[in-house]
């Protein structure tokens, strides 16, 4: 066997309504470009080395039916006007041999800046943990922000996040963010 270490990565999301539950979300995967692969969710960290890519230059290397590892977030309403969101956030460190943190929340009520800066706060807060970084949990993500940065250790955060509002008629509606590892 060898190490299953993803060397690529990116980032997608979607929304999708529909009558039925799960044919909502295979819309939002549709729309993410991501519903003709077999995904498996795995937890949280980006590894040392990973490199970012584009969405569609992904998709370029992924066969259909292809058994591909992300982190995803997913949350669906059939409320009618109910805010839904779902995101993941990345922190990478400054120090290339070092791994970083991806996280993810998906939920109600918040509004996609909020769930941005939630999802890049718990990324950063785990990987700030990670480097002997102290904080206050009970600061705020802008003071939070600014001590990662004078640190010097997280070199960057970022976040993908897809929210949208239930469907007006009470078809489900689902919202879905992924990080989604690549191993070529």
């Amino acid at each position: 066997m060898f190490p299953m270490v993803p060397k690529r990565m990116f980032f997608t999301r979607g929304v999708g309504r529909h009558r039925h539950n799960l044919q909502s979300f295979e819309v939002a995967l549709r729309e993410a470009g991501i519903a003709q692969l077999n995904l498996v969710r795995v937890s949280s960290i980006f590894p040392a080395g990973c490199k970012i890519v584009t969405r569609k230059t992904a998709l370029e290397h992924l066969l259909p039916g292809e058994i591909t590892f992300c982190v995803l977030a997913e949350a669906r309403t059939q409320e009618p006007n109910r805010l839904v969101s779902a995101g993941v956030g990345l922190a990478i460190p400054a120090k290339g041999e070092q791994y970083g943190y991806i996280s993810e929340h998906h939920g109600f009520g918040m509004t996609q800046r909020k769930t941005a800066d939630l999802v890049e706060d718990m990324a950063a807060s785990m990987l700030a943990s990670t480097l002997g970084i102290e904080l206050d949990p009970e600061t705020d993500y802008d003071e939070r922000r600014e001590i990662y940065r004078m640190s010097g250790q997280i070199v960057q955060t970022r976040a993908v996040v897809q929210s949208a509002e239930g469907d007006k008629n009470g078809q489900w509606t689902t919202v879905m963010a992924a990080a989604v590892f690549l191993f070529e």
